[in-house]
């Protein structure tokens, strides 16, 4: 099952993609994005972030984080995932430590980020690949690092009821869930449950939720065979009709349409 909360077992995994909306989740990786196209917004826990062609963001382990793209433009960029195991000396610092701002602008960012961002290859492998890896993630962490101004990590009681929220949905999302349903199981009033969601997710429940039932639907598409009927009920979605609708709503195309672009961008 696909879940918002991501256990990812690669100690090294590079993208280049085209950016889209990413509803909050947390894993244990060091994340970096590099925008190569565009304008992303990261947002992280509570506070939202622009982001512009050559900005840099540095997103440490374990803290909820999520993208929206408002921009009718192209975004892309590149996404580097590390384990933290790979940080050498600085693993205390990322576990310790946060950003007030994980954003480098690009005219503050050090030319040797852009050459490693620029020059790491997701297809090597082997131990020299891996030392090669954890080279370059040395060098960006040494220039990156001192341009960012660190706090200490708070001791996570403030944000209880953040990382329940996300394991809540990670876990449910394709079940017939409400904001009162949930509200009672994590004890807590609808209001203060619908505060999370704006406050800290700057969405509402009901969008939150298709946002998450989506970005399984978009795996389902584009890595099964299922039919479209059938994706529609395993991710939760009460009627094909709602389900089209709040796919056009979100992705503006319509499912089919999707799963034909996927099959494309795989072949060429």
């Amino acid at each position: 099952m696909f879940a918002l909360y991501e256990n990812r077992e690669n100690e090294f995994e590079l993208y280049h993609k085209r950016s889209k909306h990413v509803p909050p989740h947390l894993h244990g990786a060091i994340e970096m994005i590099y925008v190569t196209n565009g304008t992303l917004e990261v947002g992280i826990r509570q506070d939202l972030f622009h982001m512009e062609k050559g900005d840099f963001a540095l997103v440490f382990p374990d803290v909820i984080h999520h993208y929206q793209v408002f921009s009718t433009e192209k975004c892309t960029a590149t996404y580097l995932l590390v384990n933290p195991i790979m940080s050498g000396s600085y693993h205390s610092l990322l576990q310790q430590k946060l950003p007030k701002n994980p954003v480098i602008p690009h005219d503050k960012l050090h030319p040797d980020i852009i050459y490693a961002m620029e020059h790491l290859e997701p297809t090597e492998s082997g131990a020299t690949a891996d030392m090669v890896h954890q080279a370059f993630l040395m060098i960006i962490l040494s220039r990156a690092l001192p341009q960012l101004d660190l706090m200490d990590r708070s001791d996570l009681q403030d944000d209880d009821l953040i990382y329940r929220t996300v394991r809540y949905i990670a876990e449910h999302f394709t079940e017939n869930i409400s904001l009162t349903s949930m509200a009672e199981d994590l004890y807590v009033s609808p209001y203060t449950l619908s505060r999370v969601f704006s406050n800290t997710f700057h969405r509402n429940f009901n969008r939150y939720l298709n946002e998450s039932r989506l970005q399984y639907a978009c795996t389902l598409l584009s890595q099964t065979d299922q039919t479209i009927t059938e994706i529609c009920m395993n991710t939760g979605f009460e009627s094909q009709r709602t389900f089209n609708r709040v796919f056009q709503d979100i992705y503006h195309m319509s499912p089919r349409d999707y799963r034909k672009r996927a099959e494309n961008e795989l072949a060429n």
